[in-house]
């Protein structure tokens, strides 16, 4: 026995999930992706990673604006599905789509909820210095990620981990997770447990001001705060009126005291200072340049003593 799935998903993140999907026992009979976006120079419309996937095996793609168009809910109703599985679709699903399959929508989310509800969660965990995090699998309903839950795991955040690197990781170990209770579910073993109402914390989406390095913080948080913000949004500060996007950096016991973004240039390495302690700049990306080392950078720009990021 296998159920009729359409899946629902977008980035690069919902990949994993798709492959694993497709080596199962169920039959993936549709994609559900947001619209194709104009993307890169030239603005032209581009398939989201999820759709690409679907197009390349064949599969049915549905692209609606907005899950609540009726036409969008009327070819659901005619495919029929048991269970839509969900990764990181990108759009709030209304009530009566999440009716039409008998064993409704089941959403793989970044965390261990309720902790980080919402569009960031693995961004979130990294910049408030979680030690550890994790995915959950739960039924989607109206909320914002609060349906009750059918399965966990967990996963250590590294002291390196970029937000990238973190869900990559979470991607991967989540997708077999998703199966596996798409399988108990088929077999009538799944149960789910309500979130509990303590330990309740949001992650919303991390915008471009919320990616500007605070110079003022603490080194450990300017490293978390770069960390979270990469790859994106991307972490980015100014000197000389110029935007700079920065990678990670490393923060260090240095004996030298720096103001808060100032600027050492050393042999082989540049120091910024923060709060306490500097940290060594990893890459630098100046608009319209390729990113570099910031030794490169620095040799390039000839900064002068006391020059402060901001």
């Amino acid at each position: 026995m296998s159920m009729r799935l359409v899946f629902a998903g977008t980035p690069e993140v919902t990949l994993p999930s798709l492959d694993a999907i497709a080596a199962s026992s169920h039959e993936l009979v549709a994609v559900v992706t947001r619209p194709d976006a104009p993307a890169g120079r030239g603005r032209r419309l581009v398939r989201s990673p999820a759709g690409a996937w679907a197009d390349e095996r064949g599969i049915e793609v549905l692209t609606p604006q907005r899950p609540r168009e009726p036409e969008f809910q009327e070819r659901l109703r005619e495919i029929a599905p048991d269970c839509v599985p969900v990764v990181a679709y990108g759009a709030l699903v209304p009530p009566a789509a999440l009716e039409i399959p008998r064993h409704g929508w089941v959403n793989l989310h970044f965390s261990l909820l309720p902790a980080w509800r919402g569009a960031a969660p693995v961004q979130h965990a990294v910049l408030h210095g979680d030690e550890v995090t994790g995915a959950s699998v739960f039924e989607l309903e109206a909320g914002m990620d609060t349906g009750p839950v059918y399965g966990t795991l967990t996963e250590q955040i590294r002291p390196t981990d970029t937000s990238g690197d973190l869900l990559a990781r979470l991607a991967t170990e989540g997708a077999g997770l998703l199966v596996a209770v798409l399988d108990a579910i088929e077999a009538g073993t799944a149960r789910a447990h309500p979130q509990p109402a303590d330990g309740v914390s949001m992650a919303p989406k991390i915008s471009v001001e919320d990616a500007r390095v605070r110079w003022d913080d603490p080194a450990f948080a300017v490293d978390r705060r770069i960390r979270a913000c990469t790859p994106a949004p991307g972490a980015w500060t100014t000197l000389r009126d110029e935007r700079l996007k920065l990678g990670p950096v490393r923060p260090v016991a240095n004996a030298v005291t720096l103001k808060p973004g100032e600027l050492l240039v050393e042999r082989t390495q540049v120091l910024a200072g923060t709060a306490t302690t500097p940290v060594v700049l990893g890459e630098v990306r100046a608009a319209g340049k390729k990113p570099m080392s910031a030794s490169d950078w620095a040799r390039g720009l000839r900064i002068n003593p006391g020059e402060q990021l901001q």
